[in-house]
């Protein structure tokens, strides 16, 4: 009977532009890739949308330093160049060329496990993701609310709004997404060029007032000595105080995330695309390498210039202390304008982080089963992400320094991984030097990431909230969708086609045998059993073996293989995640294939049937028979085209 097809609403296509059927009226293919993304932009336009996240640390990295360092900022700072050059920067390089598609260091990591452990480490990692980028949106809109509310100009209009602006901030953010990712991109290199430009002029004016005013070079060494003593013990508290600065790290992980949208070359693949690799590892070093310039320049002229008591909590400086010099040595003006610059640019420091996000979870949780079918498209994730970032700011009060520990955690997390991942790599491809080289990275960053979770465990318990609530999510969403159809496609060798074709002129009548010895007792005990549980004579049937490969992977195609046993027996054997869905996706595509119903008979499973489910759901196997008529129940909602079970 035909069905009228009701085209979708204007609202639903539009929400769901991008998934591959939308527009024709009928559901959601679960296995339904997206459309061709846009075919990219130029690396330094890339990295000016990683760069509003990375480069609007500038915003307030000065003032963490000197709160952190005191009059060690500057050396401090060194130190976290250092590590960003040595360390960072070759392993997010590596990550790049490892992993093209923008998957980062977790799609490496998730190769070395299988199963439901290596599902279950991908999620915490994904948790941790959504820590950082999640948190890097809310504490960012935080921030540049911060800073309107601190200008002088706007202190006693504004002040005490802080929570209503920073929500506004983010819903703009969010707005951003929905209309566009090509017009976020243009917002972000409009955002940094002015950003960066309006930087310069500061760091130039601190430098001719700190030439100018010669003592203060003299005071700050003095002080610096009587306090440390030597170099080395300067390096040495350095080192303690550098987990309090890794803020200064978090552009990396964005920056492999946004890379399909870098263009690359003309003759890139899917499979090879050397020029968007080369191009990425271009945008990875220049920004690095500007932020490092930066970095050093800003903590020196702050610190030897700006009185220590204006960093501390309530003090002019705090928070924004390259502002403090903009109005101090610059104007009122100047310093309005690099407000403004600081309060947009930081609002949109979230534009990296929803890019990141919007580029990472689809690629995992539509494929592991654990979001729905319209996870793949934009607009409904980035209604979702604008959402959770809301609680977040009401969590935490839209407070920048309660929401701190969190983004470090997530952030150095994220690292760690990767110098793990590459030096796995490194390690796999026989690269002594490498491995070694990325091996001491890992451990630095492994110190760094555990002692800031002695200092500020509250970071951890919220990447926890986050593992917590994707993996629940994750799998009451497998569990609703366990009756899918997960088949993308069936391929059946020439001997299957034959077998198939040759019964198609009778009854097409299959048999589910679990394999076990495969001797000619076993099919013969079987044609016996289905015949006296079914009262139906012969022994036209072909048997079909399904063996169970990664129970834990969601949808697969399916290829089909026939031999012939014992001069006797044709079977059919197929590999596959699941045997109800395997058995059910070779019936539908024996009847579209022969236009015949198929018949396809079991045998009933011992045991109770909560933990025969249970099975299924954890292993692919299970109560068989009653869950391969579920799943055909699903995929063919009309009785008289649905194949038909037995089961005795």
């Amino acid at each position: 009977m035909a069905t009228t097809e009701h085209p979708p609403s204007r609202m639903r296509a539009w929400m769901l532009e991008g998934l591959a059927d939308m527009g024709k009226g009928i559901q959601q293919a679960p296995y339904a890739e997206p459309e061709p993304p846009h075919k990219g932009q130029r690396w330094y336009r890339v990295m000016c949308l990683t760069g509003v996240d990375y480069f609007s640390t500038l915003g307030y990295q000065p003032g963490i330093a000197a709160l952190a360092a005191g009059l060690l900022s500057p050396v401090a700072t060194v130190v976290l160049v250092i590590v960003t050059l040595a360390g960072a920067l070759p392993v997010y390089r590596r990550v790049a060329e490892e992993s093209p598609h923008g998957e980062g260091s977790i799609a490496m990591l998730e190769r070395l496990l299988s199963f439901w452990k290596g599902k279950l480490f991908v999620l915490a990692l994904l948790g941790f993701a959504a820590t950082d980028f999640l948190i890097t949106i809310t504490l960012s809109a935080a921030d540049a609310s911060t800073h309107l509310v601190e200008n002088p100009h706007l202190t006693s209009t504004l002040h005490g709004q802080e929570m209503v602006i920073t929500l506004v901030l983010v819903a703009l953010l969010g707005a951003v997404f929905l209309k566009g990712f090509l017009e976020a991109i243009g917002v972000a290199v409009a955002l940094v060029v002015a950003y960066l430009g309006l930087n310069a002029v500061v760091v130039a004016v601190g430098f001719w007032h700190v030439l100018t005013e010669g003592h203060v070079v003299t005071d700050w060494t003095s002080a610096l000595t009587a306090e440390h003593g030597n170099v080395f013990a300067m390096i040495g508290v350095s080192l303690l105080v550098f987990p309090k600065l890794a803020l200064g790290l978090s552009g990396f992980e964005t920056g492999v995330a946004v890379m399909p949208h870098v263009q690359g070359d003309a003759g890139d693949t899917e499979e090879s695309p050397k020029g968007r690799i080369r191009d990425t590892k271009k945008l990875l070093t220049t920004a690095a390498l500007i932020m490092s310039v930066f970095l050093i320049a800003t903590s020196f002229i702050t610190t030897v210039l700006i009185p220590e008591k204006e960093f501390k909590n309530g003090g002019q400086a705090n928070g924004r202390a390259l502002a403090y010099l903009a109005h101090q040595y610059l104007g009122g003006a100047f310093g309005t304008v690099y407000d403004v610059s600081t309060i947009a640019i930081l609002w949109f420091a979230g534009a990296s982080a929803m890019a990141g996000l919007l580029n990472l979870m689809p690629r995992y949780l539509p494929r592991y089963g654990m979001a729905p079918h319209w996870a793949r498209a934009v607009r409904p994730m980035v209604i979702v992400f604008t959402l959770i970032a809301f609680l977040v700011t009401w969590i935490f009060d839209a407070n920048v320094d309660a929401q701190g520990g969190a983004y470090a955690t997530g952030v150095l997390v994220l690292m760690s991984s990767a110098a793990i991942a590459v030096t796995i790599a490194a390690r796999r491809a026989g690269q002594r030097g490498w491995t070694i080289g990325f091996g001491i990275v890992s451990a630095v960053l492994l110190y760094v990431t555990g002692a800031n979770v002695v200092e500020r465990p509250d970071g951890v318990k919220i990447g926890a909230c986050f593992i917590a609530g994707i993996i629940l999510v994750s799998l009451l969403s497998r569990l609703a969708r366990a009756f899918e159809l997960r088949v993308t496609h069936v391929e059946l060798d020439d001997m299957a086609q034959r077998f198939i074709r040759d019964m198609s002129s009778r009854k097409i009548r299959l048999i589910a045998n679990e394999p076990g010895r495969r001797d000619k007792a076993e099919y013969r005990d079987k044609i016996e059993q289905i015949r006296a549980d079914n009262d139906i004579p012969g022994e036209d049937f072909v048997f079909v073996e399904v063996t169970v490969t990664d129970p834990s992977e969601f949808e697969a195609g399916l290829t089909v293989h026939g031999e012939v046993l014992h001069n006797r027996y044709r079977v059919l054997t197929l590999e596959s995640s699941s045997i109800p869905n395997a058995l059910a996706a070779l019936a539908l595509h024996v009847r579209d294939s022969t236009n015949c119903i198929p018949h396809i008979y079991f045998e009933w499973t011992e045991g109770t049937p909560f933990a025969n489910f249970l099975r299924f759901f954890l292993f692919g196997q299970g109560e068989v028979a009653p869950v391969t008529r579920e799943v055909l129940r699903e995929a063919e909602p009309d009785r008289a085209r649905r194949p038909r079970v037995h089961t005795g």
